[in-house]
């Protein structure tokens, strides 16, 4: 999709036979180690499904791997994530490409509620939309061309009644709902509580050696 890519070093190497590639190699490493680590888990519950409460010592040399094994592991995995998201890239002009090529498909249901509200009749105007929808999902599949369907809304006679509504109709920030909001209070009520008592350690940066 090329919107969001973790960290990429100058010489970073993507690909030994195809040089434009940017393999998210840190990424790759995390669900790598992941998957160690959560295998881990089975190895813990299979030592102890055979202990009896003895005072044997066939737990030993396991413990002494599988533990020391996880709290590493575990630490790699989040000093990656850290570097990750510190350096995280986004590319707005990539989101926008995306959201004007799609986003006229979602909002034919907005465009067809703004008719029903100008007095129009639903079926007849379903079946406006699905055809031009088509049409212009046509262009896009079978030509390789932009996404027109605001176009064909825009030179539709049938559509007059809303012509004017239209930016407003296809602003994407409507499309949202509540989100912006329920991250701020997630945030506030759960992430900031949680991570206060571990404060003076998280003023670090991670660092890898790749």
């Amino acid at each position: 999709m090329k919107e969001v890519e973790e960290p990429f070093e100058k010489d970073q190497i993507g690909s030994s036979a195809m040089p434009y590639k940017r393999n998210p190699m840190r990424s790759e490493r995390c669900c790598a180690l992941a998957r160690h680590l959560m295998t881990l888990v089975q190895d813990a519950l299979m030592t102890h499904s055979v202990q009896w409460m003895e005072r044997t010592l066939d737990d030993s040399a396991n413990r002494r791997l599988s533990l020391s094994e996880a709290f590493l592991t575990a630490d790699v995995i989040l000093n990656t994530l850290q570097n990750i998201s510190e350096g995280l890239v986004v590319y707005p002009k990539v989101i926008e490409k995306h959201i004007k090529q799609e986003f006229p498909f979602m909002a034919t249901e907005n465009v067809i509620v703004a008719m029903v509200k100008s007095g129009a009749n639903r079926q007849e105007c379903h079946e406006k939309i699905r055809t031009l929808s088509h049409e212009a999902g046509a262009v896009v599949k079978e030509m390789g061309g932009d996404n027109d369907l605001i176009d064909r809304i825009k030179n539709s006679p049938y559509f007059a009644p809303i012509h004017s509504q239209l930016d407003k109709i296809l602003d994407p920030s409507t499309f949202i709902g509540r989100a912006p909001q329920q991250v701020k209070r997630f945030l506030e009520e759960e992430v900031k509580p949680t991570i206060k008592p571990y404060a003076a350690s998280l003023d670090g940066h991670s660092d890898l050696t790749l």
